[in-house]
């Protein structure tokens, strides 16, 4: 079964770092644009960060931009988000999905949580 495993989240400081990586159980993965989302209890899951297909687009939402890269290794089927200059607000579940998500292929998400 295809899937996504989302990993690296943590507690971490206001300003902190982290890098969170998802990993694809298929090579499937490399032929979609693929994308970070988030949600905070009773709110909705909302884009974070998406890429292209080989990686040479990406967008951010206002939100992150300037502080948060996405990439991806094709060669590993595994799509990364590295957190920069982390806020409290930023405190969430993170998940990873193509673009637009697919149903099928959400998972369990890492939860982020950035607190003194």
């Amino acid at each position: 079964q295809v899937q996504l495993v989302e990993s690296g989240g943590g507690l971490v400081q206001p300003g902190g770092s982290l890098r969170l990586s998802c990993a694809a159980s298929g090579s499937i993965f490399r032929y979609y644009y693929m994308a970070w989302y988030r949600q905070t209890p009773g709110k909705t899951r909302d884009l974070v960060a998406r890429i292209s297909t080989g990686g040479d687009s990406t967008i951010y939402a206002d939100s992150v931009k300037g502080r948060f890269t996405i990439s991806r290794d094709d060669a590993r089927n595994t799509v990364y988000l590295q957190m920069n200059s982390l806020r409290s607000e930023d405190t969430a579940v993170y998940y990873c999905n193509i673009y637009p998500p697919a149903m099928e292929y959400w998972g369990k998400g890492t939860l982020v949580t950035v607190s003194s």
